[in-house]
Parts: structure tokens; sequence; C-alpha cells
């Protein structure tokens, strides 16, 4: 077990049984007698990860003294809604490698990769409607729409290199930090009421789930595929502008911004990524970047700081520094 993986072991051992429930629920929810869908669901099954979102459900229960015997079925639809996210993702970025293993869109095809991705979000609904509350369904139902808003604008926005700041968060949140500023308000909320804890917990959730994507946007610039565990370059291929290249961008002189264009827009460029390299110095766009992470996660700990003290509490407090140091 690798030191990052021992770390979050660590920190989410006080809703291990929860996990561990939340993952036989996951298996039998996504079990399908079609040789043609299991094969494709034992594949994407390695792109589980750590599964973090499952967990923060879980946390965000037992740090406000909400958890029910229907947190890892919530737990567990948030899991199948981050993974769909996942496989419809490598469609739209043309990506090869998630989780050092083939992408569904790699191994078969795009059009059975966005099928699987469908398969995944109706099996997640499905099991929503078989809760006690309608909660969890209103909530990742507005989660998933926000979602898919996101991927949209992102994708009207490519090649715009005047994108303020407050539009790639905008747009950058809803891709991620939504899901788990869901989760988290689930996790404080269902079944019902609790409205200021679930308030409280979605904030958190949502300025960890945006860290979270901004840490993302770095690697995949300085990141290696052998470490990161997935393609990297894909913003760049597919011309989308992420916070440290808008930083570099507007700090740089005319001639130099005139290069960046050129290798974000050239017909038939190879390896993007290297040239960009080539041509501007990253560092200081990875350091601003990452200097706005740590201020997202240090609100999120100072919010979630005002709960009772409990290992549940303290795991939520952790879980920020994990997320900046991450090189997966």
């Amino acid at each position: 077990m690798s030191e990052s993986d021992a770390r979050l072991a660590r920190l989410v051992a006080p809703v291990s049984e929860g996990l561990l429930r939340m993952r036989q629920i996951l298996e039998a929810q996504v079990a399908e007698s079609s040789r043609a869908v299991s094969d494709m669901t034992d594949h994407v099954s390695r792109f589980r990860g750590k599964q973090l979102r499952g967990a923060l459900v879980l946390l965000a229960g037992d740090a406000t003294g909400n958890a029910t015997d229907e947190h890892p079925a919530i737990a567990a639809i948030v899991e199948m809604i981050h993974l769909a996210t996942l496989v419809h993702d490598d469609v739209l970025d043309g990506a090869k490698v998630r989780r050092r293993v083939a992408c569904v869109n790699e191994r078969w095809d795009n059009q059975t990769a966005v099928l699987l991705g469908d398969f995944l979000y109706a099996r997640a609904f499905a099991l929503s409607t078989d809760l006690s509350s309608r909660l969890a369904s209103r909530v990742l139902s507005e989660a998933t729409r926000r979602i898919c808003v996101g991927e949209i604008e992102q994708a009207a926005l490519r090649y715009d290199f005047e994108l303020a700041q407050e539009t790639y968060e905008r747009i950058a949140g809803a891709k991620t930090a939504v899901l788990y500023g869901a989760a988290c308000e689930l996790g404080a909320r269902y079944p019902g009421g609790r409205d200021e804890a679930g308030a409280l917990l979605a904030q958190f959730g949502n300025s960890i789930g945006l860290a979270f994507q901004i840490i993302d946007d770095c690697l995949d610039l300085v990141g290696e595929e052998s470490v990161v565990g997935k393609s990297v370059g894909n913003d760049i291929e597919d011309g989308k502008l992420t916070l440290p290249v808008l930083h570099v961008y507007r700090g740089a002189d005319e001639a130099t911004r005139a290069a960046m264009r050129d290798v974000y827009t050239g017909p038939g460029l190879q390896q993007r990524l290297s040239v960009l390299r080539s041509v501007v110095d990253l560092q200081p766009g990875i350091e601003y970047a990452l200097e706005r992470a740590r201020t997202l996660v240090e609100g999120a700990r100072a919010r979630v700081e005002t709960l009772p003290q409990s290992r549940a509490r303290d795991a939520l407090c952790e879980i920020g520094g994990y997320v900046l140091e991450r090189s997966w």
C-alpha cells in the first residue's frame, strides 16, 4: 500500500463498515446478466479509485450525528454517478488511459462508452427511488443537471484565453465540486430537515471539490502519466483553458501570448503539452493555482471545525490536506 493509500485508509477508518456496505451495494447494482455489459462493468470497476465521494457521504453523516442505515446506499449512488461522469468525460476528452488501464472509449468505442455511462446513471437513479426519502433523488438530479451544464459551458468556451477566473471556477465547480457538495449535503441532511448542517457541509464539499479540480488541472500540465494513472495533456488537446494557463497567459508579453495561442490552435500540431512547456514557463501558474486550492481547503476546514469534535469531523478536516498533496 502506498503512503497516500495508507493515509486515506486512516482517514476513512471511522466509516469503514459503511464503506464495506457501500461497496456491496455498488457491486449488486452494476451486476448485469448481459455478458457484453458485465464485461464493461468489470472493466470500469478498476476506475473506482479512492471512492472519496462515497466516503464523504458517510463521514458527513457521522460528523453531524445524522448517520442512518440508508447512508451506505446514498454513498453507492454517488459513486455510480461519479463513475458515469468519468466514462462520459473520457469520451469528451478523447482520453486513452484511466487508473492505468484503457478507458472504455479506447477499449471499445465512443458510442458504447456513452451507453455504459447512461447505464450507470440509470442504475444510480433507480436505486435512489427505493430510498425512504426523495431527498437524495432531488439533490443528485440537480447535481447531475449542473454537471451537464458545466460540461456544455466548458465546450462553448474552448480556446477563450480571456476567460475570467470567476468563470473558470464556476465551470470547474459545476464539473467536479457539485458532486462533492451534494455528497456532503446528503450526509448531513438525509432523510430531511437539518438545513443548516446541510448548507454547512455542502459549502465544505464544494470547496474541497473545487480544490480537487484545480489540482487535477495542474496535474494535467505537469504530472507524469505513469504517476497520475491517466492521460495527461488532454485539456490542451481539447482547447480547454485552466487556471494555471490563464494566469501565465495574463502575465505574459504579447509574443508569448501569441505562441501560447498557436500551441492550442495550430492544426495538426503533435504533443501540444510538450510544445507549450517549451514556449512558456508554467511554474508561476502552477504555484498560483496551488495557492488558490490551499485557500479553498483552509476555508473548508474552518467550516467543519465548528462541528462537535469526533473522529469523523477530524477526518473531514484532514481530507483537504490529502487532496492538496495528491499526485493521482
